[in-house]
C-alpha cells in the first residue's frame, strides 16, 4: 500500500469525522463540494438534490463557477442529459470527455468548457438522495480509479452527515414548534383568565397584542375595532408610534376587506397591497403584514394586524397565521364579552333608575300628594263655613298636618341624598337612617366600627361613601319589606385595603335561586360591581345575611393615582 493511498485514507477519515460533526444541513452540503473538489483535483464541482419523485433535480449547488458566469449561464440544470443518467441509474459514472457521451446535450453558450467527468450518487437509507458531479481534472487528464474510490467513500460519509444534519434540524424544528405551542397555550390560558377575571377591556387587548407579537416574532401588532364604517386602533405593541385612536375606512382598506370577508391575508409588500399608508396607522416603514379578522359567532368585530416578521422582515408563514387566528379569536371574545357586560349593565342601570323613579312617584302620590289634597279640601271647607273657634282649631290641625308632610318630604329627600352624609360623615348618616327604621318598629343593633387603632383614621372618597350608604339602605329596606323580620344587625368593619358590610336579619330567609325584580338587589349589585367589590347573599331559614366587601385605598394612594393620571395625560 503506497504512502499516497494511506494519506488519502487518513484524509477521508478526517473529512468523515468533520462532516458527521457538522449539524447545519447547508454547511454540510457546501463542505461536501469543497472536499470532493480538493480530493480529486477537479476544477468544477456540483451537487444536485433530487425532488420528492426522484425524477429530476430541485436544487443544484456549484463551486468553481463565479457569480458572473453563473448569471450568464441562466437557469440551472434540472437533471437531463448526462446528469440525468445518474438519476435513472444511480451508479458511479466516469467519462474522459462528457461531450462524447450519447446523452450529452451540449452546454449553453456561456458555460465553461468541460471534458473529464466523474459522477457519484449519494444514497441515504437505500434511496437516491442526490448526485455529486465533478469536471475538468487539473492538468487536463482523466479522473482515476483512486479518484472514483475516494469520491464514493466521500459520498457515503456525505450520506451519513446529511442524514444526521437533517435529523438534527427536524428535531430542533419540532422542539421549537413544541415550545412555541406551549407558549401559545400558556398565553391563551393567561388571556382566558384575564378575560374572565378583569372587566378592563383595554388591559385585555394590551395583553393580547403583547403576547401575539412575541409568538409570531413581529415588530408591531395592532388591534383595530370596528366602529361604524371605520376601523379604530384600540391597542398596539411594538414599534407603533401614536397608533392608538388612528382610524381607517372599512370600505377602502385591505384590513376592511379582511374583516368583511372573514379570511386572513398575508401581505409581502405593504406599500402596494395595504391600500392605506403605514404612517396613517403609526407603523412607519412597514414592509410585510399579516391581517386576521376578529370573528365572534360569524360577526366581524375587528382586525388583528401584525407587521414585519422577524428582524429580517421575512413574510409571515402559515404557522404564524394559525397562531394569530387564536389570538384574534381571544380578542373577539373579550370584546364581545365586554360589550355584553356593558349592555347588561346599561339595561340594569336603566331598569333600576326606572324602578327608583316609580318608587319615589308612588311614595309622593300615595302619601304626600294624597295628604296635601286632603289639606286643600280641609282648608277650603273652613272658608266662610265655620265660626272663629272652629276655624282656629282646624287651622291648627292643618298646620300640624303640613308639618308631618314636611317631615315626610325631608325623609324622602334624605333618602335621595342625606345631608348628614355631607355634613357629618358616613357613620352618623347611617345611624340616622337606622334610627328612622327603628322608629318604624324594627329592632336594629349596629356596630359601625370604622376606626381601628392599628390603622390611620379611615377616609373614604365621596363616591365610596355613597356606595356604602346605599348598600346598607337597600339591604335594610329589603329586609323591612320582604323578610318579615323583627330584628336585624348592621355592621361595618375594616381591614387593610378593604371595607366589610354585613346586614343580617331573623326573617323568613331569601332564596338565591328565585328570580328577583325591582331596584333593591339590582341596585346593590350594580353599585358593588362599579366599586370593584363583591356581594354575597346567604339565605336560609331563618334569616338572610348580606355580605359586601369593597376595596379601599389610602389617601396617599388616591393622591398618587391622581398624579400618575395627570402625568399620563
Amino acid at each position: 500500500m503506497s504512502s499516497e493511498y494511506e494519506d488519502n485514507l487518513r484524509r477521508l477519515l478526517d473529512i468523515g469525522r468533520n462532516l458527521v460533526g457538522e449539524l447545519d444541513p447547508e454547511a454540510v452540503l457546501h463542505r461536501i463540494l469543497e472536499e470532493a473538489r480538493e480530493l480529486t483535483g477537479a476544477r468544477f464541482a456540483a451537487l444536485g438534490v433530487l425532488d420528492e419523485s426522484r425524477s429530476e433535480l430541485e436544487r443544484f449547488l456549484t463551486v468553481g463557477v463565479d457569480e458572473a458566469t453563473r448569471r450568464a449561464i441562466g437557469d440551472l440544470p434540472h437533471g437531463r442529459g448526462v446528469l440525468g443518467v445518474l438519476i435513472n441509474d444511480p451508479r458511479p459514472l466516469r467519462l474522459a470527455d462528457v461531450g462524447e457521451h450519447p446523452h450529452s446535450y451540449g452546454f449553453p453558450p456561456a458555460h465553461p468548457e468541460m471534458h473529464s467527468f466523474l459522477g457519484v450518487p449519494i444514497i441515504i437509507r437505500g434511496e437516491a438522495w442526490g448526485n455529486l458531479y465533478l469536471t475538468e481534472k487539473d492538468g487536463g487528464g482523466e479522473f482515476t480509479d483512486e479518484d472514483e474510490e475516494a469520491v464514493v467513500i466521500l459520498s457515503q460519509w456525505a450520506a451519513t452527515a446529511i442524514n444526521n444534519a437533517r435529523l438534527y434540524a427536524d428535531t430542533a424544528r419540532r422542539r421549537e414548534q413544541l415550545e412555541r405551542a406551549v407558549r401559545s397555550l400558556e398565553a391563551a390560558r393567561d388571556i382566558a383568565d384575564t378575560i374572565t377575571s378583569a372587566p378592563d377591556l383595554d388591559r385585555i387587548l394590551e395583553l393580547i397584542v403583547k403576547r401575539g407579537r412575541a409568538l409570531v416574532d413581529a415588530q408591531t401588532v395592532l388591534i383595530m375595532l370596528r366602529e361604524g364604517d371605520e376601523l379604530m386602533v384600540a391597542a398596539s405593541a411594538g414599534h407603533a408610534h401614536g397608533a392608538r385612536g388612528k382610524r381607517m375606512p372599512v370600505a377602502r382598506s385591505t384590513s376592511g376587506q379582511v374583516l368583511e370577508r372573514g379570511r386572513p391575508e398575508r401581505i409581502v409588500d405593504v406599500g402596494i397591497r395595504l391600500r392605506v399608508a403605514p404612517d396613517e396607522l403609526g407603523v412607519h416603514d412597514a414592509q410585510t403584514a399579516l391581517l386576521v379578522p376578529m370573528l365572534h359567532r360569524g360577526s366581524g368585530l375587528g382586525v388583528l394586524a401584525a407587521f414585519d416578521h422577524g428582524p429580517g422582515r421575512e413574510p409571515f408563514t402559515e404557522q404564524d397565521e394559525q397562531l394569530l387566528r387564536t389570538f384574534a379569536a381571544s380578542a373577539a371574545n373579550a370584546v364581545a364579552l365586554n360589550r355584553s357586560v356593558e349592555a347588561d349593565r346599561l339595561r340594569s342601570t336603566i331598569a333600576a333608575a326606572d324602578a327608583e323613579r316609580k318608587r319615589w312617584a308612588r311614595e309622593l302620590h300615595d302619601q304626600t300628594l294624597q295628604s296635601l289634597g286632603g289639606l286643600r279640601v280641609s282648608l277650603a271647607s273652613i272658608l266662610g263655613r265655620c265660626d272663629a273657634a272652629t276655624k282656629d282649631e282646624r287651622i291648627h290641625q292643618a298646620i300640624e298636618d303640613i308639618e308631618v308632610e314636611i317631615a315626610n318630604l325631608r325623609a324622602i329627600i334624605s333618602d335621595l341624598r342625606p345631608s348628614l352624609l355631607d355634613d357629618l360623615g358616613l357613620v352618623p348618616a347611617i345611624e340616622a337612617m337606622l334610627d328612622r327604621r327603628r322608629e318604624a318598629g324594627l329592632e336594629i343593633t349596629s356596630d359601625l366600627a370604622l376606626d381601628d387603632p392599628r390603622f390611620d383614621r379611615l377616609k373614604l372618597d365621596p363616591e365610596l361613601e355613597t356606595t356604602v350608604y346605599r348598600v346598607v339602605q337597600e339591604a335594610v329596606t329589603n329586609l323591612a319589606k320582604h323578610a318579615q323580620a323583627s330584628s336585624a344587625r348592621v355592621s361595618l368593619s375594616r381591614s387593610p385595603g378593604q371595607l366589610l358590610i354585613e346586614v343580617e336579619d331573623n326573617g323568613v330567609g331569601f332564596d338565591e335561586e328565585m328570580p328577583t325584580s325591582g331596584f333593591g338587589l339590582a341596585g346593590m349589585r350594580e353599585r358593588v360591581y362599579l366599586a370593584g367589590g363583591t356581594l354575597e347573599i346567604q339565605g336560609g331559614h331563618p334569616g338572610t345575611r348580606v355580605r359586601v366587601t369593597l376595596p379601599v385605598r389610602r389617601p396617599t394612594e388616591i393622591a398618587s393615582l391622581s398624579v400618575a393620571n395627570q402625568t399620563a395625560s
